[in-house]
């Protein structure tokens, strides 16, 4: 099973989820927004597949330092947008995989997708 793994390396919770994959031998490409950048065309196919809600990270430190004009009337154009130019923004890790997208880490989740 391929999966296309991204995320940011010195994340806590992509640490976690890299590691889980690596203990049940999962093979995955990672793909380092920090180094590669996030692909607004790659963004907005995975908000139309699970909402720009999911994928938006609110709660994280890059997001409440925007000016206050950014955070408001978000839409799924406007979130596309910051979550390319601060992929900081993207909530982590999202993987790839033939069933579908995994978005954050819970093991349980992970072990029944990709089962």
């Amino acid at each position: 099973m391929s999966l296309e793994f991204y995320g940011i390396p010195n994340c806590d919770t992509v640490k976690k989820a890299r590691n889980w994959l690596e203990a049940e031998g999962r093979d995955y490409t990672f793909h380092d927004y920090k180094k590669e950048g996030a692909d607004a065309g790659k963004l907005a196919a995975w908000a139309e597949q699970v909402g720009w809600e999911v994928l938006l990270n609110k709660r994280g430190t890059t997001f409440r330092k925007l000016p206050d004009e950014d955070k408001v009337d978000i839409d799924q154009a406007k979130a596309v947008r910051l979550m390319s130019e601060n992929p900081s923004m993207i909530k982590r890790p999202v993987v790839e995989h033939p069933g579908g997208l995994l978005i954050g880490f819970k093991a349980e989740e992970w072990t029944a997708a990709l089962a």
